[in-house]
């Protein structure tokens, strides 16, 4: 599962089922599979590009946490001095963090009653800005620097609950490498999982800004698949490109929303017929839907009704037997995984306009 992670783009991980989508639509991995290997720490959830978290596999462990790190802004860090606290105060409480986390895991709530007073509270002010105490602070310098790590409470991907403990031996062989060589090796990354695509793009998802881009992809030398085109991709994927056919069987994958097809460049329009963008309104960039594809080409949107036990679809191509049959695989796999969140605050409550519109366009 990690190479197949490392070949086609790490799965964004949001406290959904897209990470489990993402495998089940690429090698065929039961939810038991992929959370069998994320137990035995094979693929795992960490901060990673941009600073956002996504599943990657154990040989890209050290590379995640790079980029993590090179997208740092200290942003809570910078709240929480601004509220008092001090940059010796975190580092104390995370020293604190670690000798408790050696003797076992320990929820948030576990350490915050063990640390006492070294753990400061900040009040009504700090509600207001989003941080309670310092521990959170704490905790997320600790694990960018792969001394600590987070564990779902139900041991799955699609929670936001957690439990920490300590990472030994940690991700790091050697100190984390300069920036610019950590982004230098995302961006080959990125162009080998997206193919054509623009600087823009890539700095949307490195969060990089304009130099650091150019900076980049300098000495890669990249590819523009037509002049003029902004768009660009790895000289050694160039002729591969330029000779591509589309195969004339259809090939169709049920995608999470989040699926790397559609987040490395946030472009779904991108990836429809002309003639289908109508059908695409509200979902031209970010999909709010999960998606039907067939050989790259959005063919319709769907989504899984836990209360009914089914997928609700609409597809604007004629409906073959072999898309019925990916549908009811499918089904069967969302039903084992008993819902299909596109993140941590999706519920079937606030899925019902999505089923009611998917219902009305399939009559």
């Amino acid at each position: 599962m990690g190479g197949i992670l490392a070949n086609t783009g790490w799965a964004r991980s949001v406290g959904g089922a897209g990470p489990y989508a993402t495998l089940f639509a690429r090698c065929g991995a039961t939810n038991k599979d992929v959370d069998a290997a994320a137990a035995r720490m094979e693929v795992y959830e960490l901060p990673s590009a941009r600073g956002c978290t996504y599943v990657l596999g154990a040989e890209d462990f050290a590379f995640g946490l790079e980029c993590a790190q090179a997208a740092d802004k200290s942003a809570e860090l910078k709240v929480a001095m601004k509220l008092g606290a001090t940059e010796a105060e975190i580092a104390k409480l995370g020293d604190a963090v670690v000798k408790e986390l050696d003797k076992g895991e320990k929820t948030p709530e576990e350490l915050r009653e063990a640390l006492g007073k070294l753990v400061r509270n900040f009040g009504p002010e700090g509600v207001k800005k989003g941080l309670t105490t310092t521990l959170p602070v704490a905790l997320g310098r600790l694990q960018l620097a792969g001394e600590i790590r987070r564990v779902p409470l139900n041991g799955r991907f699609d929670t936001q609950r957690y439990r920490y403990a300590r990472w030994k031996p940690g991700p790091f062989a050697k100190k984390p490498r300069p920036v610019a060589e950590v982004m230098r090796d995302l961006a080959r990354r990125y162009f080998a999982w997206t193919g054509p695509a623009t600087m823009e793009e890539f700095q949307r998802f490195s969060g990089v800004g304009v130099k650091a881009a150019k900076d980049a992809v300098e000495g890669l030398g990249l590819v523009e698949v037509e002049k003029g085109s902004g768009r660009w991709l790895l000289p050694e994927d160039a002729d591969a490109f330029a000779k591509f056919t589309a195969p004339k069987e259809p090939r169709y994958s049920l995608l999470s929303s989040l699926d790397g097809l559609f987040l490395l460049r946030r472009d779904a329009a991108g990836l429809a017929d002309e003639v289908d963008l109508p059908r695409l309104e509200g979902h031209l960039s970010d999909l709010e839907s999960n998606a039907i594809v067939d050989r790259g080409r959005v063919i319709g949107l769907w989504e899984f009704d836990p209360e009914a036990g089914e997928i609700v679809w609409a597809s604007w191509v004629k409906v073959e037997k072999a898309l019925k049959e990916k549908v009811a695989r499918t089904e069967a796999w969302a039903r084992e995984l008993g819902d299909v969140r596109s993140f941590s605050l999706d519920s079937p409550k606030s899925r019902k306009p999505r089923l009611n519109a998917l219902r009305k366009a399939a009559n």
